[in-house]
């Protein structure tokens, strides 16, 4: 194959739009180390730590089918721009925050400025390699891109949350996305191609709104309500996000004929797609609330410094990749099968903890082998949720997708959180953080039957039987 410069051009543009997952992935495993060291320097709450991630992941989550539409009426490069240009700026707020309220709305902001550029990536990327072999090329660096984002974020969390000087530690793990963010928005202006813009794309601003308010609601009851023993206000959120929720679909069905709505109610009425759906759910919530409890168990539970933890986690990340590829050649042969396993695996690694593992080599081990069943899982939920759907409703199919991760993640944090960090509070037992991960994982194991029975209850493939 001749590499013609035009060629060239396009995969150094790759590296430039990879930025924005790069970053966004860095800035959810970074926390989630510091996240001890976070709670001491702010003397935050159990319940202030948890929306410390779930506030970021619930901004990226209402506004990713908002951000998506954004690059089609200002063009994407524009967008991918401005949305490089608040994530860097909301950063630095967050590195400055002097409360626990205030490190919370600059990371909700945080993620809604990541859902612009996020999904300006994917789009460009598309726009960039208009043939089909160069594409899948192009997006399978954007999944490298995620897992090396992840071991980076892990190690980078552990090595400045223990770094003490002028600034403080985890401070600076906000501050770093201000050298790295200049760099990117310099490069976008200057390498990337601004793309065509769609006329009459309408923006759904009350339904953006009301989805806010909504998960807002709900997220925020759930996380200081349960801390708060449960006062009235925390069951008045809940009353208001039942409405609040009523309200969005109410604005969905009257906004479908001119198709400004922000999801299409149409394919919730594929019972495959529900399923499918349901499936990411639940793992998304297990998942992303693991991560969040080893992180806390290793370190105030076993006394592994930060720095340790993030290495710790350098296993879990390289058997994720591992076990992606090799999962994405079976996928053709063996169908759900292979999610399955994956399961299977994840189930063996929380029975084995919960059975009174309280060691770091043991627990690292464990979390290594939760990386290698994962790997299995994860990566491939999309292709699960779309396989039934039709190929005109694939992009509105991608992006409920997106929102329902986000959200799901959200939810993990302060529900299975929550678990975790109420049985923590009850006990001044000296194994307290082993007791307490029992809890979470045996709710993290509820989670995972539901997602067996989804997978199981969809209907069956070629590839399946």
């Amino acid at each position: 194959m001749i590499i013609t410069t035009s060629t060239i051009n396009r995969w150094y543009a790759l590296l430039i739009v990879l930025t924005a997952p790069l970053l966004y992935v860095i800035d959810i495993f970074i926390i989630n180390i510091a996240i001890p060291v976070i709670k001491g320097s702010l003397h935050a709450t159990d319940g202030e730590v948890q929306l410390v991630i779930a506030a970021y992941l619930l901004g990226s989550a209402c506004f990713l089918i908002t951000g998506g539409r954004a690059g089609d009426y200002l063009g994407k490069k524009k967008v991918f721009f401005l949305g490089m240009g608040w994530f860097t700026l909301t950063s630095c707020i967050c590195g400055l925050a002097q409360t626990p309220l205030q490190l919370n709305i600059a990371r909700f902001f945080q993620g809604v400025s990541s859902a612009f550029m996020v999904t300006q990536s994917i789009s460009l990327i598309q726009v960039l390699f208009p043939v089909a072999e160069e594409r899948a090329k192009a997006i399978g660096w954007y999944g490298i891109t995620l897992s090396i984002a992840a071991i980076i974020g892990q190690m980078l969390g552990g090595y400045l949350a223990e770094t003490h000087g002028v600034i403080e530690g985890w401070r600076l793990t906000f501050f770093i996305n201000l050298p790295v963010g200049i760099a990117a928005m310099w490069a976008i202006h200057r390498y990337l191609p601004e793309t065509g813009r769609t006329v009459g794309v309408k923006f759904d601003y009350a339904g953006a709104v009301v989805l806010t308010g909504a998960l807002g609601c709900l997220i925020y009851a759930i996380t200081e309500g349960r801390e708060q023993h449960w006062p009235a206000w925390s069951f008045v959120l809940l009353a208001l996000f039942v409405v609040l929720s009523l309200v969005f679909v109410r604005i969905q069905q009257v906004r479908q004929e001119d198709k400004s709505a922000l999801i299409n109610l149409r394919l919730f009425k594929q019972p495959a797609f529900n399923i499918g759906l349901l499936a990411v759910l639940f793992h998304f919530m297990l998942h992303t609330a693991y991560l969040l409890m080893m992180a806390v168990y290793l370190q105030s539970g076993l006394g592994l410094s930060a720095l340790a933890c993030g290495a710790g986690f350098i296993p879990h990340a390289l058997l994720f990749m591992l076990s992606s590829v090799v999962a994405s050649r079976l996928l053709v042969r063996y169908g759900r099968k292979v999610l399955l396993a994956g399961l299977l695996m994840i189930l063996v690694s929380f029975v084995v903890q919960f059975s009174g593992v309280d060691d770091a080599a043991g627990t690292i081990s464990l979390i290594a082998l939760y990386g290698l069943g994962n790997g299995m899982v994860l990566p491939f939920l999309l292709n699960i949720v779309l396989d039934k759907v039709p190929v005109e409703d694939a992009g509105a199919a991608s992006g409920i997708f997106s929102t329902f991760q986000q959200t799901a993640s959200g939810l993990g944090i302060s529900i299975i959180g929550g678990v975790f960090f109420a049985a923590l509070a009850s006990d001044t037992h000296p194994d307290a953080y082993t007791e307490a991960l029992q809890y979470g994982l045996g709710a993290g194991m509820a989670c995972l039957l539901v997602v067996a029975a989804m997978l199981y209850c969809l209907p069956q493939n070629r590839t399946d039987s």
